[in-house]
This record gives C-alpha cells, sequence and structure tokens, in this order.
C-alpha cells in the first residue's frame, strides 16, 4: 500500500476540488469569520441548513455535511480550541481536532482531504505548535491503512507557509508543494 503523500499548497481552500476539506468552524457550525465564514460563502446557503440540522459540535469533535456549491464533495466541520495560554487541555483539543477529522473521513471512504491552519485565527494559537499538532497528528493515523491518498495543509500566506515547512523538517515529514489538481482520483460517477 502506497504511502499517504502530504502537500502543502498556498491558497482558497473553498477552490480545491477534493472528497473532502476541513472547516475550522465554531460551536455553533452556523458560520463565522476567517475560513469558516469563507467555507459557508463559497457552499450556499444550504450548508447553513445543513449544519443547523446537526445541532452543533463541541470543540475537538467533528461533523460531516455535503460541500454543496464547493468544489469539494464533503465539509467536515470541526471546533479548535480558543487558546487560552496553554494550560487548558488546547493541545490535546486541538490532536482531537485532527484525528476526529481523519477518522471521520476514513469512515466515509474520503481519499483526498485539506486541512486549514485550525485555531491559529481568531482563536489565537501559537502557529507552530497547531503545525507540529497538525503534523504530528496527521502522520501518526497514516501509519494505519485507510481510505486516504493525501492530505493537504492549505495557509494563506507565506509566512503560515513557513512555519508548516519548519516543522515537517523538525519531524522528518516530506511535505510536497506541487499538488496539482490533476492528480485527485476522482470516483466513477
Amino acid at each position: 500500500m502506497p504511502p499517504v503523500e502530504f502537500f502543502l499548497i498556498q491558497g482558497d481552500i473553498t477552490k480545491l476540488s477534493l472528497d473532502a476539506i476541513v472547516n475550522a468552524a465554531n460551536e455553533s457550525l452556523m458560520g463565522g469569520g476567517g475560513v469558516d465564514g469563507a467555507i459557508h460563502r463559497a457552499a450556499g446557503p444550504d450548508l447553513l441548513k445543513a449544519c443547523r440540522a446537526l445541532g452543533g459540535c463541541p470543540t475537538g469533535e467533528s461533523r460531516l455535511t455535503p460541500g454543496f456549491r464547493l468544489p469539494a464533495r464533503h465539509v467536515i466541520h470541526t471546533v479548535g480550541p480558543v487558546w487560552k495560554g496553554g494550560h487548558n487541555q488546547e493541545a490535546a483539543l486541538l490532536t482531537a481536532c485532527y484525528r476526529n477529522s481523519l477518522e471521520r473521513a476514513a469512515a466515509e471512504g474520503i481519499r483526498s482531504l485539506a486541512f486549514p491552519a485550525i485555531s491559529t485565527g481568531v482563536y489565537g494559537f501559537p502557529k507552530a505548535q497547531a503545525a507540529a499538532i497538525a503534523l504530528q497528528t496527521c502522520q501518526a493515523f497514516t501509519q494505519t491503512p485507510s481510505s486516504l491518498k493525501m492530505i493537504l495543509f492549505v495557509t494563506f500566506n507565506a509566512d503560515n507557509s513557513d512555519v508548516y515547512r519548519h516543522a515537517a523538517r523538525e519531524q522528518n515529514v516530506v511535505l510536497r508543494n506541487d499538488w496539482d489538481d490533476e492528480e485527485v482520483e476522482r470516483p466513477c460517477p
């Protein structure tokens, strides 16, 4: 079985034609700012209706909806922790976000999945620590066979990309930067 490939791309997660993208949501799942707001705007009003039916999502857990108007078929919503100095289980909760999103993806047979930098915007999680947690959790998860073939880490600027590159070097994780939309294996209609 070939290993899962990790990619680092700088761009707009709402434009990716993948099996699923991860939304850094709030507990209400009703949309918000940053990545969450961008995903809701791009997916259209049906995403809000689907999220309303889910009744929210506790921090660290994940929920699944269709992608609606997004090029991605699914959205996995996860709620990251608000940084409060690192003494309130923030690292464990962020780890749970990644692990639960990966488990949900595998349970759905998802092959290609993109993550934003969960909790590093208005929630204030230190970017270097968050990138290390993201890479560690994904690397550990992919040691067991699953449907996943590629995981993308999507950043919105060069500084955030550099944080991921540094974390990858520290952990000996290969992060490819040559992702091409054509690499995604799509299911037959």
